[in-house]
């Protein structure tokens, strides 16, 4: 980092808190802050949506991936338009007919207040361990590598950064702000691309440099890292977990002004996922034509690129991009944190009579007080040594999707399911779960067996966990009516189903392309 790049820096900072405050300003006085008064266009939910799906260990990971690989990482980018279609036409409906704040008051409206109760909790977790602690574990190195400061600080600076919008100016704030960080990201990973691709000789001088199957989307199942089966069986359940049942991930669809832009809005992200293969495989692959032969370390890809390729001054706008990306995913998942506790818990139990004002305030202390538990989380995984604890955490979450999934899925597909059901999958289901993933994770001396891929591990939890919801519905004593919260019946576009309609044509017509 040189002066020009601290200076380029510091005008990405003032930018995005002029326009933090400037989104704060068009919130309604005593308005929520959780859901931006239902005012989010399709743009806004498309860069949020994305946004929160980006981080800098992403980035880095994605060329590492591209570097050792090539494009077939990319599925678990592409593939996730079907689930993005499928939270867009099946459970967006439900979710804006319901008109609710969160996910567990979703699933309460379905089977009563013990499974919001339960489904509260288990998002609360869930967001503080895998969207802030660990978003922050990654993003602690890169702040705490260029300051030179230790991990507390570097994770209170990204802290306070991201907490300023979703206090100030809850969803709107973090949706506005996103929008600038994600065409900040495009510009500069775009022109990592191009500059890259220059270097090389063009298009074809890099195909003709590296593997020809670094262009396939499918490897065999033979392939350790990514047998093609485990990929189309294990990823639909995590993508329903994460693209449909995620607080996080869901709720600027919750906020969008109706169910037109909500569709819209998830096609967008859709269209975005496309970006990156482009965006951030591509350049490990420029990598590996360029610097193959020299570099040792995979993950030192993208930065590599970075140092080798761009002048003084650039260097400081990538590190605002992944100051960007990490400013994007934990604003959300703070916004989301506050808004479950407070929606689901303090409104519910302990003052159901609260004032705007007073709802407001609450989720404000939540965020601090989230913030504070995260900092504390990510010193403690610092601490420990000797492990890969990003790649850890990733696997693991496939082992947090199946009861979600399972949960969600027969919550809105069969009116059979029982509220027993649905409790016993995201208790003793949940439980069952990280149990196999700890074994199969850290395998004690005795249990010595070749596992399945963690990808087909995880469809064959699922699998568990739905016969047993089957099997408790239709043995179950309680005469209780279920019934499903009915989809909102207006709303439904041309526009949104031509859309889609044209994504669906284009990944297909990409995926028989790069087969």
């Amino acid at each position: 980092m040189q002066g020009l790049d601290w200076l380029i820096l510091a005008i990405y900072f003032a930018i995005l808190i002029v326009i933090g405050v400037w989104a704060s300003t068009r919130r309604k006085r005593g308005s929520a802050l959780f859901l931006a008064e239902h005012s989010l266009r399709w743009h806004h939910i498309g860069f949020s949506m994305w946004g929160t799906n980006v981080g800098p260990s992403m980035l880095i990971a994605s060329a590492s991936a591209g570097f050792t690989t090539g494009i077939v990482s990319g599925n678990y980018a592409w593939y996730a338009f079907v689930f993005i279609a499928l939270l867009a036409f099946v459970f967006a409906p439900r979710y804006l007919g319901a008109k609710v704040h969160t996910l567990p008051e979703f699933m309460g409206l379905r089977f009563g207040q013990s499974t919001r109760n339960i489904l509260a909790w288990y998002t609360i977790v869930t967001i503080v361990i895998s969207w802030l602690a660990l978003t922050l574990f990654a993003g602690g190195i890169l702040i705490r590598q260029v300051f030179d400061i230790p991990m507390w600080m570097s994770a209170l600076v990204l802290l306070i950064i991201s907490a300023f919008f979703t206090m100030l100016g809850g969803l709107k704030a973090v949706a506005y702000t996103n929008v600038y960080q994600m065409i900040l990201l495009i510009v500069v990973s775009l022109v990592l691309v191009v500059v890259g691709l220059d270097r090389v000789g063009g298009i074809q001088a890099l195909v003709d440099k590296v593997p020809a199957d670094y262009w396939v989307m499918f490897k065999p199942n033979s392939d350790e890292a990514f047998p093609w089966l485990p990929i189309i069986l294990g990823y639909p359940v995590m993508g329903v977990w994460f693209w449909c049942t995620d607080q996080s991930m869901v709720q600027p669809v919750l906020a969008a002004k109706d169910l037109r832009e909500g569709q819209l809005g998830t096609n967008f992200t859709g269209w975005l996922k496309i970006l990156d293969v482009a965006l951030y495989i591509l350049p490990g692959i420029i990598c590996f034509a360029l610097f193959g032969d020299t570099l040792e370390n995979p993950d030192e890809a993208y930065l590599t690129m970075v140092e080798n390729l761009f002048p003084v001054g650039m260097v400081g706008l990538v590190f605002a991009v992944l100051t960007a990306c990490l400013v994007s995913t934990i604003g959300s998942a703070l916004n989301a944190l506050s808004t479950v506790f407070t929606m689901d818990i303090y409104v519910k139990h302990f003052c159901p009579d609260a004032s705007q004002r007073r709802i407001n305030y609450v989720g404000r202390l939540v965020t601090v007080i989230g913030a504070a538990v995260a900092i504390v989380l990510t010193v403690a995984i610092d601490s420990i040594k000797g492990l890969n604890l990003f790649n850890v955490f990733q696997s693991v979450l496939s082992f947090i999707a199946p009861p979600m999934a399972a949960v969600f899925l027969l919550g809105i597909f069969w009116s059979r399911t029982t509220r027993r059901a649905a409790n016993f999958a995201l208790t003793i289901g949940t439980v069952f779960c990280l149990a196999v993933g700890v074994l199969y994770l850290w395998p004690p001396e005795w249990l010595s067996f070749p596992w399945p891929h963690f990808m087909l591990l995880s469809f064959e939890l699922f699998v568990v966990l739905v016969i047993s919801m089957i099997a408790i519905s239709l043995t179950d004593t309680d005469k209780t009516v279920y019934t499903i919260p009915a989809p909102v019946r207006e709303g439904f576009s041309k526009l949104a189903i031509s859309l889609w309609i044209a994504l669906a044509l284009v990944m297909v017509s990409l995926y028989i392309y790069f087969n």
